[in-house]
């Protein structure tokens, strides 16, 4: 492709990616990270760091510091994806809530409950609103949000949300679903402590 395309190509760029979200999936980290930031300053530089195609390559990057628990440039980027994505699409925007709940899961995995709460609340606001209570993402961002308040040692709350998350689950996606049978997993646990 880069031969017959050229490098800046969209259809290269693309496979540049693909191939970077491979060597991710292999643990392949130091390749997969090489490669991103590759795609990502072309992208930049031929689309604009505002194209959807820049954000994507960025989330992926981020994605690859979460799993190496490089949290601080995962934060980094999701904070500049979230940025970008409220000004261009909008607070509301499925990618800007993806981006929120993605911050907030690095906000968790480095133990900083109050601000991954505080993000894990505006989504389930947001989705609420945008997508209903019964939309799998805000089902998804309501089992998310309990674990942070369980983490936090807010009992209550973290029990009676996972409840309502998981009728809900029942009610939506059904008694078989992998979503489903996790959080009763959980639930199931919780009532046990």
């Amino acid at each position: 492709m880069k031969r017959v395309l050229g490098q800046e190509h969209p259809e290269t760029l693309m496979s540049m990616a693909n191939l970077a979200v491979t060597y991710r999936n292999q643990g392949r980290w130091k390749e997969a990270e090489d490669l991103g930031v590759q795609v990502i300053e072309t992208r930049k530089r031929v689309l604009g760091q505002e194209h959807p195609d820049t954000l994507m390559s960025m989330a992926n990057l981020a994605v690859i510091y979460q799993e190496q628990g490089r949290w601080k440039e995962a934060e980094d980027l999701g904070v500049q994806m979230i940025e970008i994505r409220k000004r261009v699409l909008g607070q509301e925007h499925p990618g800007t809530l993806m981006s929120m709940a993605n911050l907030a899961a690095t906000y968790q995995n480095q133990g900083r409950w109050k601000e991954a709460g505080d993000l894990g609340v505006q989504v389930i606001e947001i989705r609420k609103r945008v997508l209903g209570q019964e939309h799998p993402d805000t089902l998804m961002s309501m089992a998310n949000l309990a674990w942070t308040w369980k983490s936090q040692d807010q009992h209550d709350k973290s029990l009676e949300l996972m409840v309502a998350c998981v009728r809900l689950q029942e009610k939506i996606l059904g008694i078989d679903h992998p979503d489903t049978i996790s959080c009763l997993a959980t639930l199931r646990t919780w009532q046990v402590d």
